[in-house]
């Protein structure tokens, strides 16, 4: 047991080393070191320390975000299918990125007071995710069955695409390019100006999380059990919820909507523990989510110096999990 718990820790620094080695450029090995202890060549120093290093924190970070968030949603809608792709959550972010980028052109101004670049982005994505997810409560209490507020779900995120597809048919040609890319997802794109606000972002949902494992274990005896122990499942409920949206919003406004890595690493950290407990559940989640956004872009990184989009990899660890939910369940 000890030794499996290990395992996603392990992962990580390999990864991690794995994707600083790994890329478009043709850097060997001992540069890339050099480089690391600020030395070595100008082509290495700037392919690691500008290229590299910040894809590889915003993998992590992103990794970490997207399979809490994935967590949170299951535990809280009690649905093993449950993710923020499939739910429509990052369709709802997407949505604030697309009006964000293309509506307003990348600033909201009011009077002397204006926000604009990441900070803009971020917060209409939480507001579109968070939309998304207050509307699914409210279908929650409608709906007869747990598959029904899947579909629902579904068909909510159809509903943002079409809406990022109609501001994309009227915007500029820039405008069309960016979404376009933003669209398939990537780490590369990410700079060091990005990279402190997204990570205050980050650690701050996923510190806050932490302090919700023992409710969390609770609530999956039913809220009747949770409400006895003395949990406020509907303040519970909310906070979670807001964090959950916080932390997909943060990481589909920085890297694009990125598909299935919250519906396949809990129940990867599942099958790994052997056990429900969020409170070990949550950690290794986090690390396994980082090792796996890793992994994933490693691969993105093909011979020859090309890259594939983020979102082409993704699925190919998430589809074999659904399929694997829908037969066991």
């Amino acid at each position: 047991m000890k030794l499996r718990c290990l395992l996603p820790a392990v992962l990580l620094p390999v990864l991690a080393g794995l994707c600083l080695l790994h890329g478009g450029a043709a850097v060997p090995a001992t540069d890339v070191g050099a480089a690391l202890l600020g030395g070595g060549s100008e082509l290495a120093q700037f392919v690691v320390w500008q290229t590299r290093l910040p894809a590889v924190c915003a993998a992590v970070l992103c990794g970490a975000s997207l399979g809490v968030g994935g967590l949170l949603l299951q535990t809280l809608f009690g649905n093993p299918l449950a993710d923020p792709s499939l739910l429509g959550v990052n369709g709802g972010a997407g949505l604030g990125v697309a009006v964000a980028v293309l509506l307003l052109g990348g600033t909201l101004s009011a009077g002397s007071w204006s926000v604009s670049g990441y900070a803009l982005s971020v917060g209409l994505a939480f507001a579109g995710a968070m939309g998304v997810i207050a509307l699914l409560l409210g279908l929650a209490a409608v709906l007869p069955g747990r598959l029904s507020l899947l579909v629902s779900g579904v068909m909510v995120g159809f509903v943002a695409t079409a809406l990022i597809s109609l501001l994309t048919f009227f915007a500029t040609a820039q405008g069309v390019q960016t979404m376009f890319l933003w669209g398939m997802g990537s780490f590369g794109g990410v700079t060091w100006n990005q990279l402190p606000l997204f990570g205050a972002l980050c650690a701050f949902g996923l510190c806050a999380t932490m302090v919700f494992g023992g409710r969390l274990n609770a609530l999956l005896l039913g809220e009747t059990y949770a409400r006895n122990l003395g949990v406020d499942v509907r303040a519970m409920r909310r906070w979670l919820l807001a964090l959950a949206g916080l932390l997909c919003a943060a990481v589909t406004s920085l890297c694009g909507p990125i598909s299935f890595v919250g519906l396949a690493v809990p129940h990867a950290a599942r099958l790994l523990l052997r056990t429900a407990d969020h409170r070990r559940l949550l950690p290794v989640v986090m690390l396994l989510g980082a090792d796996v956004c890793l992994l994933c872009h490693a691969l993105c990184q093909l011979p020859g110096g090309s890259v594939l989009p983020l979102n082409v990899v993704t699925p190919l660890l998430g589809v074999p999990i659904v399929f694997y939910l829908l037969v066991k369940r």
